[in-house]
Formats: structure tokens, C-alpha cells, sequence
């Protein structure tokens, strides 16, 4: 089934996505997380094509995925101890059945299509089985608890996508995710951005030229700086005890990045080139975040400074070297001293949406 972003599907029904799944209630490795099943049987237009995800358990990097589309979903962290990531759902396509005018035609071949998707030889994947599956096995009962989500289990379902593959480019704009002015910005500037990192001894100058040009209509500067504080060095801090409802302004790219470290972080979060974006635009506080599974662990961590998570500002993946048009969108995580507290109510953002990213690797993700 060939599903594209605005198409809409119904969620199947418990038994029948049972019937898909294996002892440890995954499909081709994709667990489906007990979460999901509140869905089954409700309708949803597709987010977006889930053709290919980066990589945030290894070092960052773009892989393919097969059958499998992007709800406006989230997890909502209830089975993995509370974490408050808030990640985009995978949905493999043998678990949803497009919404036509005939809708008993349909019903009836659900029933057939779910049967014909099952992997589970003698049907012995239940419910609990799904539950289980949400944390790995151990062999010393006295070690800590480790999750396994579908952030987790990411490079299981997933096969190595070199950036140079023009075939996921072609199937970005054909599943609808990116259109052709998106595709042509984004060709763009990897072009510019190649020139700048060739090491030719123009780098400076062009980032410099690239300022100029995008300051005469009010585009964004040049996204991949970092900041001065020698790494390994304290860099500052500043509470704000923010708190979801709250509105705030993102300081200025020049402040935040007198807050960040030579390795673009402050204390230990990453500032990611995908959030200078939202620099200068108004927000709401969506979440004060303090505990999160680490991909690579499956460990719960929680945060000895919390972060916080704006309303609609994650991943739109246009500055990556490796993951351009990710469809993840992954929540951004920002520290209280790139943001300022506004008495105002009426956020004026100045670009909505879609344009950030965070991972406990090149993006921004940490324990401190």
C-alpha cells in the first residue's frame, strides 16, 4: 500500500495488528509500543512518508525505512517510565487501511490484508507480549531497567542511506513531504554549504557573503556556527522555571551563541544549526523536560537541568549533512538561557514550524 502525506487511514483493529506482529510484538523489527492501541480503529490523514529516519542511536546518519508512514501522532512515554521526548509514531503500512467511499468493501479487505501481513507463524503475539517487549532482557535482575522503543530499535529496522542516493530525494517530493521550492532551497544551500567546508581557505568569506545576501530580505544567517567558550570550560546558566502555557522569546542567534562552547554546546545540550530558525520568534512552552530515554542506553535519564520543548518547533532537517528532509520531526530541546520569558500572549513566531532538531548526539540531547 502506497500511502502519501495527506491521505487518510484507519488505524486496524487490536486483533488484527496482533496478527502482524512477532513474539516480541515488532514487525520487520518496528515494535509496535502499547500506546498504539488506542488508535485502533480511528481515523488520521498521513503526516508524512516515514521512506527514510536518521539514525540517533550511532553516530548521526540517514537510513531507509520500508512501509512505513508518519501520523501526527506522539508518544506519549507512558510505558517507558515517563520519558517526555515526545517522538513521531512509526506506523508500518500492514497496520492502517486507507479510508475509502466504500467502507464495508474496505472492511472486508482488511481482514484479508491483515492476515496476509501476519509474521507471527502460529498467531501467538498478544497483548502482552507487546508490553513485554517494551524493555530488554537482562540477565542481572539488579540492573537498572532499559527500555526498548521504536527510538530505541532504530537502527534494526533501518538500512544505511548514503546522502548521495538521489532515489530518496525522488521520494521525498513523490510521497509529498517536500515540494519542488523546498527541494530547490535545500539543493541550494548543500551546494553553498560545501563550498564553505571545502577547506579551500574561503570558508569565512562565504559564510560571511552568505550574512549579507540573507540579511537583505530577512532570511537566516549562516546556521552552521558554534560558539567561543573553549570546550571542556563552564559555560553559563540561567533558570527560568519555565512552565508549559508560558510564552517565551528565543534570544538572538549572536546571544545563544555566546552561550555555546567551541562543540556548539551549553553544558552539555548541543544547539543544533536547525534551530536558528526560530532565533527572534515568540513560543509556547509546550513541556519542562527532566527525563528522557537515551537511545543508545534504553537507560532513563533525568536531566539535572531541565530543558524545555516549545509548541510546534522541531526537526525540519534543511541545514543536516546527512539526513536532509528528515521526516522524524524531532522536538527541539532548548536551555532556559537561549529563551526569554514574555508578558505578551499572542506569539508572533517568526517561522512556523518544522525547522528543528534534537538527538543525544548531533542534534541536542543530554543528561546535565
Amino acid at each position: 500500500m502506497r500511502l502519501k502525506a495527506g491521505d487518510w487511514v484507519e488505524v486496524r483493529s487490536k486483533e488484527e495488528i496482533l496478527g502482524t506482529l512477532d513474539s516480541q510484538g515488532q514487525l520487520e523489527h518496528v515494535p509496535f509500543m502499547p500506546q498504539m492501541f488506542k488508535y485502533c480503529g480511528k481515523r488520521f490523514k498521513v503526516y508524512k512518508s516515514a521512506h527514510k529516519t536518521c539514525d540517533t542511536v550511532n553516530p548521526i546518519r540517514s537510513l531507509r525505512v520500508t512501509d512505513a508512514i508518519h501520523l501526527e501522532l506522539r508518544c506519549d512515554g507512558e510505558a517507558y517510565g515517563g520519558c517526555q521526548a515526545a517522538c513521531l509514531i512509526f506506523w508500518k503500512t500492514a497496520w492502517l487501511k486507507p479510508v475509502e467511499e466504500n467502507h464495508s468493501a474496505t472492511s472486508r479487505n482488511s481482514t484479508i490484508a491483515g492476515k496476509t501481513h501476519g509474521n507471527c507463524e502460529h498467531g501467538d503475539c498478544t497483548e502482552e507480549n507487546v508490553w513485554r517487549g517494551t524493555r530488554k532482557d537482562l540477565m542481572d535482575a539488579d540492573t537498572a531497567i532499559r527500555y526498548q522503543c521504536q527510538a530505541t530499535q532504530v537502527p534494526y529496522y533501518g538500512e544505511a542511506l548514503p546522502w548521495w542516493d538521489t532515489r530518496q530525494y525522488i521520494e521525498d517530493y513523490r510521497s509529498g513531504n517536500v515540494d519542488l521550492l523546498q527541494m530547490l532551497r535545500g539543493g541550494l544551500f548543500a551546494t553553498y554549504a560545501s563550498l564553505v567546508q571545502a577547506g579551500i581557505g574561503l570558508g569565512p568569506l562565504l559564510s560571511w557573503l552568505y550574512d549579507v545576501v540573507q540579511k537583505l530580505w530577512g532570511g537566516i544567517p549562516w546556521p552552521r556556527r558554534s560558539g567561543t567558550i573553549q570546550a571542556g570550560q563552564p559555560t553559563p546558566t540561567k533558570i527560568l522555571n519555565l512552565q508549559p502555557g508560558e510564552l517565551v522569546r528565543v534570544k538572538s542567534y549572536k546571544e545563544i551563541l555566546a552561550t555555546l562552547d567551541t562543540d556548539a554546546r551549553n553544558r552539555g545540550l548541543m544547539w543544533d544549526r536547525d534551530m536558528v530558525p526560530f532565533c527572534d520568534g515568540m513560543y509556547r512552552v509546550k513541556t519542562r523536560l527532566s527525563r528522557f530515554v537515551d537511545e543508545k542506553t534504553g537507560m532513563l535519564i533525568n536531566m539535572k537541568t531541565p530543558a524545555v520543548i516549545l509548541e510546534d518547533v522541531w526537526c525540519g532537517s534543511r541545514y543536516s549533512d546527512c539526513r536532509m528532509y528528515c521526516p522524524r520531526s524531532i522536538y527541539s530541546w532548548w536551555r532556559e538561557i537561549w529563551l526569554e520569558r514574555e508578558p505578551t500572549q499572542v506569539p508572533t513566531a517568526r517561522s512556523t514550524g518544522a525547522l528543528s532538531c534534537h538527538s543525544t548526539h548531533d542534534c541536542n540531547g543530554s543528561n546535565t
